[in-house]
């Protein structure tokens, strides 16, 4: 048998050939996603005309002929070029956004001491960034600091103590506000929901009953309706004389709350799990609690990430609720300096409103995105 007749037998894998030219680019992107069908043509070409002509509105409202700067309302109502819109003002207000944002960030906290809650802000971004992290070392310490040690801290600076001048929790306000209540609702929820969860779906009746009834009460009824209990009713049940502070109560309020469709979460996840994960851990003669903690728990957490963040999104974006109560988070205070007379006029709510809302995407895009990133880490397997 000749050289040419003996069979060949490939020792080594061929490399991977790229896609075709066409499969690939910009342009097999548009073609695959935005013109596939007639009816995708359709829709294309119709959202490309509402673009067209939404966006060079929205441009010239919100830049063009927006006032940057100025000391009050009068120059609100003069476009750049000097002259007078036809309703007499011009675009976007920002200046009044410019003159009241310490105060849309800190609330009406002292000007003199407005140095503490910027330190507390410091020290939240440093110890949450290597807790985001996946690579970052020595997580146990990380998540002591952070919800453990940095709550006491940031209570001692913003509340004061210790020499420094007390600042009463109704001259808190903004966004500081805002973040103390989704950050202190988003930490308890997280552990109470996983215990109730685990309550509800416990072989102990007493225990499964109390967990039920907790969890459906509070899931009947709106976030405004606990918040009213919170405030109202719950100093009704202390000892004469004793008080509860107001932002403890919306505290507790949006803690409690959030716990209850937290359970639900983690519930959804532990009934995801097939159950020859839990009969494998038993027959490797683990207990209840090292059972769960140890595989069913870690796999139930990673199957519900969308929806826990789905809960704490809403968790953050309900925090304007405490309205009702008297407190001013970052939307509360942008709409009580609506009455403020030095800034009354037909655009100054709604480039308020405006602020309030991109503050509020840019944090809830942030958590999205920490979402999906997680997902990928974890490698879930689901297309996303």
């Amino acid at each position: 048998m000749s050289v040419a007749d003996k069979p060949f037998v490939r020792t080594s894998i061929l490399a991977a050939e790229p896609p075709p030219p066409g499969e690939r680019g910009a342009v097999a992107w548009i073609r695959r996603n935005l013109l596939a069908t007639p009816k995708d043509v359709i829709l294309t070409v119709l959202a490309l005309a509402l673009i067209a002509w939404a966006v060079p509105h929205l441009v010239n409202w919100l830049f063009i002929q927006a006032v940057w700067s100025g000391p009050d309302r009068t120059f609100c109502a003069t476009t750049i070029q000097g002259g007078i819109q036809p309703d007499g003002w011009s675009g976007a207000c920002w200046a009044f956004i410019s003159a009241k944002y310490d105060q849309f960030i800190f609330g009406r906290y002292p000007l003199g001491e407005r140095w503490r809650p910027a330190i507390v802000g410091i020290l939240f971004i440093l110890l949450l960034v290597p807790m985001l992290i996946p690579s970052a070392p020595r997580k146990g310490l990380n998540a002591i600091l952070l919800f453990a040690v940095l709550p006491v801290i940031a209570f001692w600076l913003l509340h004061g103590g210790f020499g420094l001048e007390v600042v009463e929790t109704p001259l808190w306000g903004g966004l500081m506000v805002t973040l103390v209540l989704s950050f202190v609702g988003i930490a308890v929820s997280l552990p109470c929901g996983i215990l109730l969860a685990l309550g509800r779906r416990s072989n102990m009746p007493v225990i499964r009953m109390l967990c039920v009834t907790f969890i459906e009460v509070i899931r009947g009824v709106p976030l405004i309706t606990v918040l009213f209990m919170a405030s109202v009713m719950l100093p009704l049940f202390l000892p004469t004389g004793w008080n509860v502070d107001k932002l403890l109560r919306a505290l507790i309020g949006v803690s409690i709350f959030t716990s209850a469709y937290m359970a639900e979460v983690i519930r959804g996840g532990l009934q995801a799990i097939p159950k020859g994960q839990f009969e494998g851990a038993d027959s490797l003669g683990l207990g209840y609690w090292q059972k769960t903690r140890l595989i069913i728990m870690p796999q139930a957490i990673k199957l519900v990430i969308p929806s826990i963040v789905n809960t704490f999104i809403g968790t953050f974006k309900d925090t304007s609720l405490v309205t009702i109560i008297g407190m001013f988070d970052l939307l509360g205070i942008v709409k009580l300096n609506f009455s403020d007379s030095n800034w009354a006029s037909a655009v100054t709510p709604i480039t308020g409103l405006i602020f309030a809302g991109f503050i509020f995407w840019l944090f809830c895009f942030g958590m999205s995105r920490y979402s999906g990133f997680m997902e990928r880490h974890l490698d879930t397997g689901h297309k996303r």
